[in-house]
């Protein structure tokens, strides 16, 4: 079946042959560090010729402990999402959570994304779909690859072909995942563009105590083999002081760490794609 190209924003389309970088903090911590890394990331991704949308969440909603930091909320979230976006001019993408929340968010927002743990919830996948924008499929870590054709199917068929599939690992044991370089070829054989959720698939889920843990040391090799592997775009949380995160600070990769990874899979992908 032939790849089908997901339009995100002016500029940047999903599954057109180019490699688009989705970055950003796991979670939004202020308006002025969105802001900021924003910028940053923008300027890293013009330098290497990557399409980038900005990526952060208003809520984590599925923390390993109640006394970690969710995030601002949807209003104060959204305000913040809206103040990147006119101020560094790049798209948006974030969670939703619930089908009530779909609108609003598609009201900033040029990416809807539906939470692995809820890429079942027929709600709110139509909802999504509803909304018009692109929307992108977390494969949940307890589905088969090509099960998600059933999640991509609800969105498709609610008259949105825009959507997309990302893989953020498979629970594999106590308190870790495996990324199965198999699943990327069969999701991009149901036909919509798929993207390698790296940081997140390097997680070690209620592996920490009441956090989750991870293992950042491994991004390098795992982006490349999922580039080599022939995926439309790479997800990778970014932060520029990865210990000071307010979620995920172990899976995630340094801003320092960025550009020259971002080479390297650049160059990966345009070998596969030749």
């Amino acid at each position: 079946m032939k790849n089908r190209p997901v339009p995100i924003s002016p500029g940047v389309t999903l599954g057109d042959g180019s490699l688009v970088l989705i970055a950003g903090p796991c979670v939004i911590e202020s308006e002025a560090h969105a802001v900021g890394l924003a910028r940053e990331i923008k300027a890293i991704a013009a330098r290497a010729g990557a399409p980038f949308v900005f990526k952060a969440s208003f809520d984590k909603a599925n923390r390993t402990s109640l006394s970690s930091y969710r995030g601002p909320g949807l209003d104060e979230g959204l305000r913040v999402l809206a103040a990147v976006k006119a101020a560094v001019d790049v798209p948006m993408l974030t969670d939703v959570h619930e089908p009530w929340q779909c609108a609003r968010v598609a009201g900033v927002c040029d990416v809807l994304q539906i939470p692995a743990f809820l890429s079942r919830q027929t709600d709110l996948l139509v909802a999504a779909a509803r909304t018009g924008r692109a929307v992108n499929i977390k494969k949940g870590q307890f589905l088969a690859p090509l099960d998600v054709r059933h999640a991509l199917a609800k969105v498709t068929e609610s008259g949105n072909a825009n959507a997309f599939i990302t893989e953020r690992g498979f629970s594999f044991g106590y308190n870790n995942l495996v990324v199965d370089m198999r699943a990327f070829p069969m999701m991009r054989a149901l036909g919509a563009p798929v993207v390698f959720d790296v940081t997140h698939s390097l997680q070690l889920p209620g592996g920490g105590d009441g956090v989750t843990a991870g293992l950042a040391e491994y991004i390098v090799p795992l982006a490349s083999a999922g580039v080599a592997a022939g995926v439309d775009g790479v997800f990778l949380e970014v932060h520029e002081t990865p210990a000071r995160a307010k979620s995920d600070a172990q899976n995630a990769l340094a801003l320092s760490a960025l550009e020259p990874l971002l080479g390297r899979l650049l160059a990966i992908h345009q070998v596969v794609r030749t």
